[in-house]
């Protein structure tokens, strides 16, 4: 094998082996009629019923709403928010305030999933660098909730303490 032929092929294994460094950045999707379609009604109430409970109570902090989204049972996973209705109002009072309620989500929407009682949302987000609070990284947040008897019964995000 030629001495040229064997350098680039050393070069595109080595370069093959390295972690990739370039990043494709997480886009969101602006059709979110869409991502609230479904041919199962069902299906298509739940994803409704968590993006109105996105828009009106988290986004535009109409706590007097929560009683409309959430069972009274509410089971929360995120280690920063108490369990129960109660819990969540109380956490989230003490920063939502409320403000016009708007008629899409505000979030960078990715997607809406739902498959039988579960419902999850994905957001784009931007976080700093760990290694270099100059620069930014794209990434993916997610909210999954359980419905039940037409209101939301338990949730679960990556959050920690």
């Amino acid at each position: 094998m030629p001495i040229k032929r064997l350098l680039v092929l050393t070069t595109l294994c080595v370069a093959a082996a390295l972690p990739a460094t370039a990043q494709v950045p997480v886009q969101a999707n602006p059709d979110h009629a869409a991502l609230l379609a479904s041919p199962d009604a069902r299906l298509a109430a739940n994803k409704r019923l968590v993006y109105d409970f996105w828009r009106e109570v988290f986004e535009g902090g109409h706590m007097e709403l929560v009683d409309k989204y959430l069972s009274e049972g509410y089971i929360q996973h995120n280690p920063t928010v108490p369990t129960g209705r109660a819990g969540f109002v109380g956490v989230f009072s003490q920063f939502a305030k409320p403000k016009p309620i708007q008629d899409r989500v505000r979030a960078p929407v990715v997607a809406i999933t739902a498959e039988g009682d579960l419902v999850v949302l994905s957001f784009a987000r931007t976080g700093n660098d760990p290694k270099d609070p100059q620069k930014k990284y794209s990434t993916t947040w997610f909210d999954m909730f359980r419905i039940e008897g037409g209101k939301i019964a338990e949730h679960w995000d990556p959050a920690t303490p």
